[in-house]
């Protein structure tokens, strides 16, 4: 059963040289349980998706298209109909809980918030769920460490901490934007099997939010590897990983490091910069660094095609794409 469905969306942001289109014509579905990984560089519109759904985007900004959680378009939804969504139907885990927490009240206190507004508990049972959260997540002594404010805990634990926030009413959505920034490897693949083992039990849907292809592979069902702010390429995760077919993608896993590599060689680069958000060109966005592009790709927007079955990809040399190597194209 489909539990949130994107159509069309598109988000644009004020800026003093325009408006810059952050994600454009978005659309993607959602079942109950599925995992979905959303990849791609910095600046390709990946967290600015998830504040769209979590209708959290800056001032000024505007947004077209649709957000339908369970049959109902969260786009039509007021403020306050969306307070009563935010951490209860919906809950984010943001990329730096450093920065999301708020450093002047305890962890305990934050924690029982959500619980108090949308679950009505009282103030001795919102503290005994915030302790039995804390327990579940792995933080040592949660009776004591419920007193602590967030400088008091490692970035692991205030991760953690914000891990149990957003679990707190049970959502039936997860999103998990980049949720092992600045963490040691160690601690990465705690969190993210803490994640799994969660959503797992919990039986909700995840939307993760990564830079790294591995976590991707590891972690999601349906991958979509995102540029100047659409889609490029969509689909199962190891339908897209065993057969990469966009032109991005296959820079994305060409410039990944690699055990075996010659002493002293350089690794693959995509050459140029992600594009200017205010001044996209008419047809495809990887134009300019696309050693494939032709006229038609900069003036006509790229066709989406069915590669294989549950694998979509937006390009006009799709073809010629798919019978080159990864490394092929860049090198």
């Amino acid at each position: 059963m489909t539990l949130l469905s994107v159509h069309d969306l598109s988000v644009f942001l004020a800026t003093s040289d325009g408006p810059a289109r952050a994600v454009r014509n978005l659309t993607f579905t959602l079942e109950r349980g599925q995992t979905l990984g959303i990849v791609g560089e910095s600046g390709c519109g990946k967290s600015m998706t998830a504040l769209a759904l979590m209708r959290l985007l800056p001032e000024r900004s505007t947004t077209t298209g649709e957000i339908i959680l369970d049959g109902s378009d969260l786009q039509k939804q007021s403020e306050s109909e969306m307070c009563h969504v935010r951490g209860n139907r919906m809950a984010m885990i943001f990329q730096e809980p450093m920065t999301s927490l708020n450093p002047v009240h305890t962890v305990g206190r934050q924690i029982m918030e959500p619980l108090r507004l949308h679950r009505g508990l009282s103030i001795t049972e919102a503290r005994q769920e915030a302790i039995r959260l804390l327990d579940r997540v792995g933080i040592p002594n949660p009776m004591k460490r419920i007193e602590n404010y967030p400088h008091q805990l490692s970035g692991g634990q205030r991760q953690r901490v914000m891990i149990a926030m957003a679990l707190s009413c049970g959502p039936d959505i997860l999103i998990a934007d980049e949720p092992t920034t600045a963490l040691d490897v160690t601690i990465q693949d705690q969190i993210l099997d803490l994640i799994q083992v969660l959503v797992h039990e919990e039986g909700m849907a995840l939307i993760l939010i990564s830079h790294d292809l591995g976590v991707i592979s590891e972690n999601t069902d349906n991958v979509m590897v995102m540029y100047g702010g659409a889609a490029v390429e969509t689909g199962k995760t190891a339908h897209i990983f065993d057969d990469l077919s966009h032109p991005y993608t296959q820079g994305l896993f060409a410039a990944m490091p690699r055990l075996g590599r010659a002493r002293g060689s350089r690794l693959v680069t995509i050459p140029g910069t992600v594009p200017d958000l205010v001044s996209l060109p008419s047809g495809c966005t990887f134009t300019d660094r696309c050693p494939l592009a032709t006229e038609i790709c900069r003036d006509t927007p790229p066709p989406v095609i069915v590669a294989a079955a549950d694998h979509n990809v937006a390009c006009h040399h799709l073809s010629e794409a798919r019978s080159k190597r990864t490394e092929e194209l860049f090198s």
